[in-house]
């Protein structure tokens, strides 16, 4: 491992520029090309032989090998789909804070009060009719239920007594809810569980009672997740664009077929993972957003490099190998970052967010395998056929590619566009800082929160309790908070006092539907209440009352007693939740965004290019964000998107959303900066450098965007709200990033800079470790050609 490390290192270290032109002036302190550089020697390439290094070689041997390297790879893919079947864990949101008030609460419950201290489900019954009295079906079901394997409980409705405000039955009679409690997380229990609750209930169903699950057995209820539909349609929309972008069937078909077989294997790596670690029930569909989004894309930064080389000449082995050379050190860097940033996931100290971090850091690693391996075993399948079936007239990278910077440019939209920008920078630099500006503004609005199951669609048991719960007790019902006050450390003769006070502080606080008397625990040593909310489980006043209850009420109430307060149940670990998330935001941003502007520092090794890559990409988040609180949390076309209604930000979803869309923008960041510097390394024009990179980096930056927008996009079709938000945040975000800022912030902002932006100080220069993210110099010369080689097949590859 570490002699493959070292190699890879080597690969990837910066060889010698050739200087700009003689003429270019040099600023006092600068570090530029000429002063850098050893002089300008002859042409780039003439003379020199072909690279050796390990990408260009391995995908050289693949090309020449492609019937085997495809041979491997759907062994392995098939290989570990079937070892995950046999083998692989379940998905599960099952996971604990232990460092939270709401678990130490848990804690006392489990020890002082085991049937209050389990986990709780609710059953949902609702009748036309009162229903039937405790000898019937409903008592027969109860009896059932408690005889199941890890249940500690279960409370019949009809013989537990009746409150009028909380239930469990209601002042008609019509609906109720049996309470069970579990030793375990129910949610963790497989849906093989299921089998046993559905027979207990029977007896009911038949007697014609409406039976719904809540709280985790609902979760547990809910249809496993399907992606097919989602991965179906994100396929044809990038089938599409990469037709009409590029024009040829097979060079379209090929990026597609390379991520769907990468993400198959990585898919199949993480459910092994999981039967060792609990993973998010988010995590597949998380992992295959990000691994079709990002295997898409370097597949297609690989064939549009490889099909311009057999535009100008190159065989198809060494046009492929060229190809993973060249461009495959930006797939290298591009993916590093990527999981660079997705590892600053796990800044946030909470296993659940890190993890999610991390199965998608899987696909990624599998998408950059199969960009360096298994895209040019494709390539070297078709050999000179990639561009036989076309719709059009194929293009690759652009017709004036090869003039370089100070080349004309005339002709092509692409070219003309560019040199717009560089006659107008500053009306392209402050048209995309109004367009962010105005889609950032909802983002002052932002309210953080958990997504409770009134937002499910009405297919879904456990929306269909929450409904009926609301229209019996009231939202609150939903989402009951466990007040716990241990008095273990209380004398006995206080604690009749303290009991007294306790109850007159939870008297009147505000929006409290309703607390119930605190009850001694059997033991004597605990208090135990129950407070309801006036509104549903997301809502922000149920966290403003968790929050006052155990900042303000409780420990007012036993002061001075030696007492000690909890409020816990599901509610409130998930109030703490969003806490510790919210808290820590702030820290996972700065490491996120110093990390990101190391590698760009590193890369390209000018210090302002590498704050306006950290500055821009915040804005452009900053962007995306606020088009998710406009459309979840305002409810602008969040019915279209099948939304019920308005919600909170999921807590997490910022976090993720930020490291997932900083590693990914770095793509683009990379793809254009490289062209950049390539020109400007060559003639010293940095104004003239920004409108040729942009030129001819534009239509493949443009369709990759498209491409991974339509991927992230489809996912807005699942019935999960989180994936939804995921979904669209993450589309939003590419959108915004490869058109507002890539093709109008990014290239306004280096024309304005000019020289200035490659400055670093002679220091840096020395310390920082030489990269080449596109290892241009290593192109060996293009045979010369009459024409277009008539077209091989396979065994072309090897000639």
């Amino acid at each position: 491992m570490v002699e493959v490390i070292a190699r890879l290192a080597r690969e990837l270290r910066w060889q010698p520029w050739p200087g700009p032109a003689a003429t270019s002036t040099v600023r006092e302190g600068m570090v530029p090309p000429s002063a850098q550089r050893p002089a300008a020697r002859s042409p780039r390439g003439a003379g020199r032989r072909p690279s050796r290094g390990v990408l260009y070689r391995t995908g050289a041997w693949c090309a020449r090998h492609c019937v085997t390297v495809l041979a491997v790879w759907l062994a392995v893919a098939v290989g570990v789909q079937v070892l995950d079947r046999a083998f692989g864990g379940d998905y599960s949101d099952d996971f604990t804070l232990p460092s939270t008030q709401s678990y130490a609460g848990f804690q006392v419950l489990q020890e002082h009060e085991p049937s209050a201290g389990g986990y709780s489900a609710q059953i949902v019954l609702h009748d036309d009719e009162p229903l039937p009295d405790t000898g019937g079906p409903v008592g027969t079901a109860v009896t059932r239920l408690e005889k199941l394997p890890h249940v500690l409980g279960a409370r019949n409705p009809l013989t537990a007594g009746q409150d009028t405000a909380v239930g469990p039955l209601s002042p008609d009679g019509k609906t109720a809810y049996i309470t069970m409690r579990f030793d375990v997380q129910p949610s963790t229990l497989g849906s093989s569980y299921l089998d046993g609750v559905d027979s207990a209930v029977q007896p009911m169903r038949a007697a014609g009672v409406q039976v719904e699950y809540g709280g985790p057995l609902g979760d547990l209820a809910r249809p496993q997740a399907d992606d097919r539909r989602s991965e179906a349609i994100g396929f044809g929309a990038a089938l599409i664009v990469l037709l009409l972008g590029f024009g040829s069937l097979l060079a379209a078909l090929m990026p597609l077929v390379a991520a769907l077989i990468a993400v198959a294997c990585g898919l199949g790596l993480l459910g092994l993972l999981a039967a060792a670690s609990t993973f998010a029930t988010v995590s597949p569909t998380l992992a295959t957003m990000i691994g079709l989004g990002v295997g898409i894309d370097y597949a297609l930064f690989l064939i549009t490099r490889h099909r311009q080389l057999l535009m100008d000449g190159r065989g198809p082995a060494v046009a492929a190998g060229l190809a993973a050379g060249n461009s495959g050190r930006a797939v290298v860097v591009s993916g590093c970052t990527v999981i660079i940033a997705l590892s600053g996931l796990w800044v946030s100290g909470v296993s659940f967010i890190g993890k999610l971090g991390l199965a998608a850091a899987v696909t990624v690693i599998t998408a950059v395998l199969g960009a360096l391996t298994l895209v040019p075993a494709l390539l070297g399948l078709a050999g000179r056929s990639v561009d036989r079936f076309h719709v059009r007239r194929p293009v690759a990278e652009a017709e004036a590619a090869g003039g370089g910077a100070g080349a004309d440019v005339s002709g092509g939209a692409w070219q003309r566009y560019a040199q717009t920008m560089e006659r107008r920078p500053w009306w392209f630099l402050g048209s995309g800082a109004v367009v962010l500006a105005v889609l950032a503004i909802p983002l002052f609005s932002i309210q953080l929160g958990h997504i409770d199951d009134g937002a499910d669609p009405t297919s879904f048991t456990d929306r269909r309790a929450f409904d009926l719960m609301s229209s019996a007790f009231g939202p609150g019902s939903n989402g009951p908070l466990t007040v716990v006050i241990d008095q273990t450390d209380v004398p006995s003769a206080d604690r009749a006092s303290l009991g007294s006070d306790v109850q007159d502080a939870l008297a009147d606080v505000p929006d409290a539907a309703l607390i119930t008397p605190p009850q001694p625990s059997g033991d004597g040593d605990v208090l135990i209440a129950t407070a309801y909310s006036d509104a549903a489980p997301q809502d922000e006043r149920t966290t403003d009352l968790a929050n006052r209850l155990v900042d303000e009420v409780l420990p007012q109430a036993v002061s001075g007693t030696g007492a000690r307060t909890y409020v816990t149940g599901t509610t409130a670990a998930q109030v703490d939740f969003l806490e510790t998330v919210s808290s820590r935001l702030p820290l996972i941003i700065a490491v996120v965004v110093c990390l990101a502007f190391l590698v760009i520092l590193t890369v390209f090794r000018g210090v302002l290019v590498a704050v306006k890559a950290a500055v821009l990409n915040v804005l452009s988040i900053a962007a995306a964000y606020g088009v998710v609180v406009a459309v979840f949390q305002w409810g602008w076309g969040g019915q279209a998107l099948g939304v019920g209604g308005t919600v909170p930000i999921e807590s997490y979803v910022p976090m993720m959303m930020f490291a997932i869309v900083f590693g990914l923008s770095m793509d683009y960041e990379i793809f254009l900066l490289s062209r950049v510097r390539e020109a400007w390394l060559r003639t010293g024009d940095a104004q003239a450098s920004v409108a040729h990179a942009l030129s001819i980096t534009g239509r493949v930056i443009t369709c990759a965007a498209l491409i991974m927008t339509t991927v992230f996009a489809a996912f807005i079709l699942t019935d999960t709200i989180v994936v939804k938000m995921l979904g669209l945040g993450l589309a939003v975000s590419v959108l915004i990033d490869a058109t507002v800022v890539r093709l109008l912030l990014v290239p306004a902002a280096l024309t304005l800079l000019g020289r200035a932006a490659w400055w670093a100080p002679r220091w840096l220069d020395r310390v920082l470790p030489h990269l080449d993210p596109e290892g241009a110099e290593d192109e060996p010369p293009a045979a010369p050609m009459a024409g277009r080689a008539a077209p091989g097949g396979p065994g072309a590859a090897g000639r």
